[in-house]
Protein backbone atom coordinates (compact mmCIF):
# COMPACT_ATOMS: atom_id res chain seq x y z
CA UNK A 1 0.00 0.00 0.00
CA UNK A 2 1.50 3.53 -0.93
CA UNK A 3 2.35 5.65 1.93
CA UNK A 4 1.08 9.07 3.09
CA UNK A 5 3.56 12.04 4.17
CA UNK A 6 4.03 12.84 7.75
CA UNK A 7 4.26 16.01 8.09
CA UNK A 8 5.21 17.56 11.99
CA UNK A 9 4.96 21.44 12.08
CA UNK A 10 6.03 23.84 15.10
CA UNK A 11 5.57 20.72 17.27
CA UNK A 12 5.44 21.77 20.66
CA UNK A 13 4.82 20.03 24.32
CA UNK A 14 5.46 21.31 27.70
CA UNK A 15 5.24 18.51 30.81
CA UNK A 16 5.20 21.42 33.83
CA UNK A 17 8.51 23.24 33.90
CA UNK A 18 9.95 20.71 31.30
CA UNK A 19 10.12 21.36 27.76
CA UNK A 20 10.02 18.04 25.95
CA UNK A 21 9.41 19.48 22.29
CA UNK A 22 10.14 22.30 20.89
CA UNK A 23 9.09 24.03 17.92
CA UNK A 24 9.80 20.56 15.78
CA UNK A 25 9.32 20.79 12.55
CA UNK A 26 10.12 18.09 9.92
CA UNK A 27 9.12 15.77 7.17
CA UNK A 28 8.99 11.98 6.66
CA UNK A 29 8.67 10.72 2.47
CA UNK A 30 6.93 7.84 1.26
CA UNK A 31 9.37 5.46 -0.60
CA UNK A 32 11.89 5.74 1.98
CA UNK A 33 13.03 4.52 5.57
CA UNK A 34 13.86 7.19 7.92
CA UNK A 35 15.72 7.30 11.08
CA UNK A 36 14.26 9.62 13.96
CA UNK A 37 17.41 9.85 15.95
CA UNK A 38 18.56 11.46 19.29
CA UNK A 39 19.83 10.68 22.51
CA UNK A 40 17.36 8.94 24.95
CA UNK A 41 15.26 11.83 26.39
CA UNK A 42 15.31 13.59 23.51
CA UNK A 43 11.93 14.08 22.74
CA UNK A 44 11.32 10.89 20.08
CA UNK A 45 8.92 9.32 22.09
CA UNK A 46 7.27 12.23 23.10
CA UNK A 47 6.81 13.74 19.35
CA UNK A 48 5.50 10.45 17.91
CA UNK A 49 3.11 9.98 21.21
CA UNK A 50 1.47 13.47 19.70
CA UNK A 51 1.76 12.56 16.25
CA UNK A 52 -0.53 9.26 17.06
CA UNK A 53 -3.15 11.17 19.12
CA UNK A 54 -1.88 9.60 22.61
CA UNK A 55 -0.75 12.96 23.97
CA UNK A 56 -2.14 16.98 22.80
CA UNK A 57 0.28 19.00 21.74
CA UNK A 58 0.72 22.61 23.48
CA UNK A 59 0.94 24.22 19.87
CA UNK A 60 1.83 23.16 16.60
CA UNK A 61 0.87 19.91 14.31
CA UNK A 62 1.38 16.36 13.23
CA UNK A 63 -0.42 14.99 10.60
CA UNK A 64 -0.26 11.74 8.41
CA UNK A 65 -1.31 12.64 4.91
CA UNK A 66 -2.38 16.44 5.77
CA UNK A 67 -5.10 14.93 8.54
CA UNK A 68 -4.69 14.46 12.12
CA UNK A 69 -4.43 10.62 13.38
CA UNK A 70 -8.04 11.34 15.46
CA UNK A 71 -9.44 12.31 12.00
CA UNK A 72 -8.62 9.32 10.33
CA UNK A 73 -11.63 7.18 9.16
CA UNK A 74 -9.60 3.72 9.30
CA UNK A 75 -6.38 4.51 11.21
CA UNK A 76 -5.52 0.81 11.51
CA UNK A 77 -5.24 0.59 7.37
CA UNK A 78 -3.48 3.90 7.43
CA UNK A 79 -0.26 3.56 10.28
CA UNK A 80 0.85 0.68 11.64
CA UNK A 81 2.27 1.95 15.13
CA UNK A 82 4.71 0.04 18.00
CA UNK A 83 5.84 2.41 20.45
CA UNK A 84 6.98 0.19 23.27
CA UNK A 85 7.89 -3.53 23.36
CA UNK A 86 4.69 -5.68 22.64
CA UNK A 87 2.58 -7.40 25.59
CA UNK A 88 2.11 -11.04 24.55
CA UNK A 89 -0.05 -13.87 26.74
CA UNK A 90 2.57 -16.55 26.86
CA UNK A 91 0.10 -19.58 26.34
CA UNK A 92 -1.45 -18.08 23.29
CA UNK A 93 -0.02 -19.03 19.77
CA UNK A 94 1.15 -16.53 17.34
CA UNK A 95 -1.44 -17.06 15.29
CA UNK A 96 -4.00 -16.77 18.08
CA UNK A 97 -2.12 -13.30 19.56
CA UNK A 98 -3.21 -11.86 16.15
CA UNK A 99 -6.72 -13.12 16.07
CA UNK A 100 -6.89 -11.45 19.21
CA UNK A 101 -6.36 -7.66 16.96
CA UNK A 102 -7.73 -8.97 14.01
CA UNK A 103 -11.53 -7.67 14.66
CA UNK A 104 -10.20 -4.14 16.12
CA UNK A 105 -8.48 -3.79 13.03
CA UNK A 106 -11.22 -5.63 10.82
CA UNK A 107 -8.91 -8.33 9.15
CA UNK A 108 -9.73 -12.44 8.18
CA UNK A 109 -8.01 -14.82 9.23
CA UNK A 110 -6.31 -15.34 6.55
CA UNK A 111 -4.41 -11.86 6.72
CA UNK A 112 -3.51 -12.83 10.34
CA UNK A 113 -1.35 -15.85 8.84
CA UNK A 114 -0.44 -13.97 5.58
CA UNK A 115 1.07 -11.49 7.88
CA UNK A 116 3.12 -13.77 9.97
CA UNK A 117 4.26 -15.41 6.55
CA UNK A 118 5.67 -11.90 5.87
CA UNK A 119 7.56 -11.64 8.94
CA UNK A 120 9.09 -15.11 8.68
CA UNK A 121 7.00 -16.75 10.92
CA UNK A 122 4.66 -18.57 9.24
CA UNK A 123 6.39 -21.83 10.11
CA UNK A 124 5.58 -21.01 13.57
CA UNK A 125 2.57 -19.62 14.19
CA UNK A 126 1.37 -22.67 16.03
CA UNK A 127 3.83 -22.38 18.81
CA UNK A 128 3.21 -20.72 21.85
CA UNK A 129 4.60 -17.48 22.43
CA UNK A 130 6.34 -18.25 25.87
CA UNK A 131 8.81 -19.87 23.91
CA UNK A 132 9.91 -17.24 21.10
CA UNK A 133 13.07 -15.83 21.68
CA UNK A 134 13.20 -11.72 21.57
CA UNK A 135 13.41 -11.89 17.99
CA UNK A 136 10.57 -13.80 17.18
CA UNK A 137 8.53 -11.50 19.66
CA UNK A 138 9.95 -8.93 17.61
CA UNK A 139 9.07 -9.89 14.31
CA UNK A 140 5.20 -11.11 16.21
CA UNK A 141 5.24 -7.71 17.09
CA UNK A 142 5.96 -6.03 13.69
CA UNK A 143 2.94 -8.46 12.02
CA UNK A 144 0.69 -6.87 14.68
CA UNK A 145 1.28 -3.70 12.72
CA UNK A 146 1.19 -4.70 10.08
CA UNK A 147 -2.31 -6.52 9.80
CA UNK A 148 -4.62 -3.49 8.40
CA UNK A 149 -2.10 -3.54 5.80
CA UNK A 150 -1.07 0.14 6.41
CA UNK A 151 1.05 2.78 4.53
CA UNK A 152 2.90 4.33 7.65
CA UNK A 153 4.88 2.48 10.10
CA UNK A 154 5.94 4.04 12.63
CA UNK A 155 8.28 1.75 15.17
CA UNK A 156 10.00 3.45 18.04
CA UNK A 157 13.18 1.70 18.92
CA UNK A 158 12.45 -1.70 16.59
CA UNK A 159 16.08 -3.07 17.08
CA UNK A 160 16.37 -2.83 20.44
CA UNK A 161 17.21 -5.47 22.30
CA UNK A 162 18.04 -7.82 18.76
CA UNK A 163 20.92 -9.77 18.33
CA UNK A 164 23.19 -9.59 14.98
CA UNK A 165 20.54 -11.72 12.80
CA UNK A 166 17.43 -10.11 13.71
CA UNK A 167 18.78 -6.41 13.12
CA UNK A 168 19.93 -7.91 9.68
CA UNK A 169 16.56 -9.37 9.10
CA UNK A 170 15.02 -6.21 10.16
CA UNK A 171 16.71 -3.95 7.73
CA UNK A 172 15.85 -5.73 4.84
CA UNK A 173 12.62 -6.10 5.42
CA UNK A 174 11.93 -2.22 6.36
CA UNK A 175 13.62 -1.32 3.39
CA UNK A 176 11.90 -3.69 1.28
CA UNK A 177 8.46 -2.64 2.93
CA UNK A 178 9.66 1.56 1.72
CA UNK A 179 11.68 0.71 -1.47
CA UNK A 180 9.49 -1.90 -3.07
CA UNK A 181 6.13 -0.85 -1.88
CA UNK A 182 6.31 2.17 -1.62
CA UNK A 183 5.36 2.80 2.42
CA UNK A 184 6.48 5.55 4.81
CA UNK A 185 8.90 3.79 7.58
CA UNK A 186 9.31 5.82 10.23
CA UNK A 187 11.89 4.13 13.07
CA UNK A 188 13.37 5.93 15.92
CA UNK A 189 16.84 5.00 17.83
CA UNK A 190 19.07 6.95 20.26
CA UNK A 191 21.59 4.46 18.60
CA UNK A 192 22.88 5.46 15.28
CA UNK A 193 24.74 1.84 14.71
CA UNK A 194 21.65 0.36 14.56
CA UNK A 195 19.95 2.56 11.94
CA UNK A 196 22.91 3.46 9.61
CA UNK A 197 22.48 0.31 7.38
CA UNK A 198 18.65 0.50 6.98
CA UNK A 199 17.45 4.50 6.65
CA UNK A 200 17.81 6.74 3.90
CA UNK A 201 17.17 9.83 5.64
CA UNK A 202 17.94 11.27 8.96
CA UNK A 203 16.02 13.83 11.33
CA UNK A 204 17.96 14.29 14.46
CA UNK A 205 17.00 15.47 17.63
CA UNK A 206 18.42 17.07 20.74
CA UNK A 207 16.91 18.32 23.42
CA UNK A 208 13.22 18.85 22.04
CA UNK A 209 14.54 20.64 18.86
CA UNK A 210 15.67 19.15 15.38
CA UNK A 211 19.54 20.01 14.66
CA UNK A 212 20.23 18.34 11.67
CA UNK A 213 17.28 16.85 8.67
CA UNK A 214 18.97 15.36 5.65
CA UNK A 215 19.57 12.06 3.64
CA UNK A 216 22.09 9.32 5.31
CA UNK A 217 24.40 10.66 2.67
CA UNK A 218 25.13 13.72 3.85
CA UNK A 219 25.57 13.22 7.06
CA UNK A 220 28.30 9.99 6.06
CA UNK A 221 29.54 13.54 4.06
CA UNK A 222 30.29 15.22 7.68
CA UNK A 223 32.63 12.74 8.82
CA UNK A 224 35.65 14.95 8.32
CA UNK A 225 38.56 13.09 6.70
CA UNK A 226 42.13 12.99 8.97
CA UNK A 227 45.24 11.68 7.66
CA UNK A 228 48.13 11.04 10.37
CA UNK A 229 51.89 12.08 8.27
CA UNK A 230 54.97 10.27 9.96
CA UNK A 231 57.58 12.06 8.09
CA UNK A 232 61.07 13.63 9.29
CA UNK A 233 60.44 16.74 7.28
CA UNK A 234 57.68 18.20 9.56
CA UNK A 235 58.07 21.97 8.59
CA UNK A 236 57.97 20.84 4.41
CA UNK A 237 54.84 19.01 5.27
CA UNK A 238 53.53 22.48 7.50
CA UNK A 239 54.34 24.67 4.29
CA UNK A 240 52.37 22.23 1.94
CA UNK A 241 49.31 21.99 4.22
CA UNK A 242 48.99 25.48 4.44
CA UNK A 243 49.23 26.03 0.31
CA UNK A 244 46.41 23.83 0.16
CA UNK A 245 44.34 25.27 2.81
CA UNK A 246 44.28 22.49 4.69
CA UNK A 247 43.74 22.22 8.46
CA UNK A 248 46.24 20.96 10.45
CA UNK A 249 48.05 20.09 13.46
CA UNK A 250 51.53 18.87 14.83
CA UNK A 251 51.76 15.38 16.76
CA UNK A 252 54.20 13.19 17.78
CA UNK A 253 56.31 11.94 14.65
CA UNK A 254 54.29 14.34 11.95
CA UNK A 255 50.94 16.02 11.79
CA UNK A 256 47.69 15.62 11.55
CA UNK A 257 45.93 16.69 8.48
CA UNK A 258 42.06 17.63 7.92
CA UNK A 259 40.13 17.08 5.06
CA UNK A 260 41.88 15.36 2.42
CA UNK A 261 42.35 11.71 2.20
CA UNK A 262 45.40 9.50 2.53
CA UNK A 263 45.97 9.42 -1.06
CA UNK A 264 45.67 13.01 -2.06
CA UNK A 265 48.07 13.55 0.26
CA UNK A 266 50.63 11.12 -0.12
CA UNK A 267 50.40 12.56 -4.36
CA UNK A 268 50.91 15.93 -3.15
CA UNK A 269 53.87 14.92 -1.13
CA UNK A 270 55.48 13.33 -4.01
CA UNK A 271 54.79 16.30 -6.31
CA UNK A 272 56.68 18.58 -4.05
CA UNK A 273 59.73 15.57 -3.00
CA UNK A 274 58.52 15.33 0.58
CA UNK A 275 59.82 12.20 2.55
CA UNK A 276 56.67 10.29 4.41
CA UNK A 277 57.11 7.08 6.22
CA UNK A 278 53.84 6.74 6.85
CA UNK A 279 49.95 7.58 5.93
CA UNK A 280 46.72 6.43 8.17
CA UNK A 281 43.37 7.20 7.85
CA UNK A 282 41.97 8.10 10.86
CA UNK A 283 38.63 10.33 10.02
CA UNK A 284 35.79 10.93 12.07
CA UNK A 285 32.97 8.40 12.28
CA UNK A 286 29.49 8.89 12.00
CA UNK A 287 28.79 8.38 15.83
CA UNK A 288 30.98 11.22 16.48
CA UNK A 289 29.58 13.12 14.39
CA UNK A 290 25.66 12.48 15.59
CA UNK A 291 27.61 13.02 19.16
CA UNK A 292 28.51 16.52 18.27
CA UNK A 293 25.47 17.03 16.31
CA UNK A 294 23.43 15.94 19.87
CA UNK A 295 25.49 17.51 22.31
CA UNK A 296 26.37 20.74 22.11
CA UNK A 297 28.79 21.10 24.54
CA UNK A 298 31.56 18.83 22.25
CA UNK A 299 31.59 21.04 19.54
CA UNK A 300 29.90 22.26 16.31
CA UNK A 301 29.67 20.24 13.50
CA UNK A 302 29.52 22.58 10.29
CA UNK A 303 26.50 21.28 8.12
Amino acid sequence: MQGSAIEINALTKDFGSVRAVDTLSFTVEPGVVTGFLGPNGAGKTTTLRMLLGLVAPDSGTATIGGHAYADIERPAATVGAALEAASFHPGRTALDHLRVHAPLVGVSDRRCREVLGHVGLGAASDRRVGGFSLGMRQRLGLATTLLGDPGVLVLDEPANGLDPEGIVWLRGFLRHLAHDEGRTVLVSSHVLGEVQATVDNVVVIAGGRLVHESPLADLVAMAANKVKVVTPDVEGFVRLVRARGWAHETVSGGLMVTGPGPAEVGAAAHGDGLEIHGLSGEGMGLEEVFLKLTDPRRGEVAA
